[in-house]
This record gives structure tokens, C-alpha cells and sequence, in this order.
């Protein structure tokens, strides 16, 4: 599932008249094979004893093939970040941090030729990162403070639905991890169908401000 949905996003990636145009002869599907093999192989047993996989990957490419994909480089990091954490899920794997891709330049490759770095990397003071993505799909990556959620437009995740109060919940670095706390809100928070005052998060956790719902990942 994560590679072929990695595999669909990358087809409307290049699709239409760029597509035309692309003319490299490394694939990007090519990097996210190698970037979920390589978290496969370097996949190792955490002090927790949870099976942990790399989360930060240097992709380094050669002058041509960097051009060609200077147009879709943005996007391209998002779709294999979105590719290793889909892979992730898959097999039960844990990150240290937030899952970070990116991307380089060596005048010495030849076009179609690249290689791939991956490490493990922990998040900021300790936290193992997480983000929150809305219902339109947008992603908003949590730093090491607490993230408000509410109405009111001073919000770090500000929701403009009536159903949610001004200030309506808090999420809170907690461990290696987060939690949501509401915040006295006037109707409530849900954590996968379950009113709560306070949780902590599990990575694809639903949490519903009011009636908007929020999908929490843990990287």
C-alpha cells in the first residue's frame, strides 16, 4: 500500500505536459524502492523494544537528473517522507523523529545514477515528532512547545468551524511523544469516537475538535 500510494502520487506528479517533458532517466519510484529497502535493512529493536526504522534520508543525485527534478523537488521530499511513513505503518515501525528526505547534488554521478543515505534522528528536545493533517489534507508538523487548537486565529492550529470553541484543545509533548488535552472546550474532545480530557496520541489516532476531525502522526 505505502509504495503504491507513493507510486499514484508520483504518476499526478509528473503527469500532463511535464510529464512530456521529464526526460531523466532515473524514475523517482526508483528512490522510493531504495528508501523503504534501505528501512528494511537498517530496521533495529528500540530500548522500548519496539522495531525502529531510520527517519532522516540524504538522496544524492547527479547534475542532470537534479535539474530534472528541480521543478518537482518540493514535492517529490513530501511524497517520499509520505512513502516511508505509509511503509511505517505497514510494518509496525517506530521513529525517533520527525521523517525528513532530502535531496543532493554530486557533479561527479552520471545521469540515472544516486545513492541514498539513512539514519536515525531524533526529534527536537527529545520528542519523537509528530503532525497533525486536517481535513483538507495539509500537514502541520508539531515542534517541542505546546500546539494550541481552536477557533481563535492566534492558534498554532487554527480551525474555523463554529463547532469548535475559541481555544479548544491543546496538544502537549509528552515523553517521547504527544497528548491532547482539551482545554475546557464547550463541545468537547474525541479521540477516536471517545470523549476525553486528556490522551495520549498512538500514531492514525482521530481526534475530533468539535465536529472536524484531525488524523495525528507520530512522525
Amino acid at each position: 500500500m505505502g509504495l503504491k500510494g507513493f507510486e499514484r502520487r508520483l504518476e499526478r506528479l509528473v503527469e500532463g505536459a511535464f510529464a512530456r517533458a521529464f526526460k531523466s532517466s532515473l524514475r523517482p519510484v526508483e528512490l522510493g524502492r531504495r528508501l523503504v529497502r534501505e528501512m528494511d535493512h537498517q530496521r533495529t529493536v528500540n530500548v522500548q523494544g519496539a522495531m525502529a526504522a531510520p527517519n532522516d534520508f540524504t538522496i544524492t543525485v547527479g547534475p542532470e537528473d537534479q535539474a530534472q527534478f528541480a521543478e518537482i523537488g518540493d514535492s517529490l521530499s513530501q511524497s517520499l517522507a509520505e512513502a516511508a511513513r505509509d511503509h511505517a505503518r505497514e510494518e509496525g515501525y517506530v521513529f525517533m523523529g520527525p521523517v525528513e528526505v532530502h535531496m543532493e547534488i554530486d557533479p561527479e554521478l552520471s545521469s540515472g545514477s544516486f545513492s541514498l543515505s539513512a539514519r536515525f534522528k531524533e526529534g527536537v528536545a527529545g520528542t519523537a515528532g509528530g503532525s497533525l493533517v486536517l481535513p483538507d489534507g495539509i500537514r502541520v508538523a508539531l515542534a517541542d512547545t505546546v500546539a494550541t487548537i481552536g477557533r481563535s486565529p492566534d492558534c498554532t492550529v487554527h480551525l474555523p468551524d463554529t463547532s469548535v470553541s475559541r481555544r479548544h484543545a491543546e496538544l502537549r509533548p509528552a515523553g517521547d511523544g504527544w497528548a491532547v488535552v482539551d482545554a475546557g472546550s464547550t463541545n468537547g474532545t474525541r479521540v477516536n469516537g471517545a470523549s476525553v480530557s486528556e490522551r495520549r496520541l498512538k500514531d492514525g489516532d482521530v481526534i475530533s475538535i468539535g465536529d472536524v476531525q484531525l488524523r495525528f502522526e507520530a512522525s
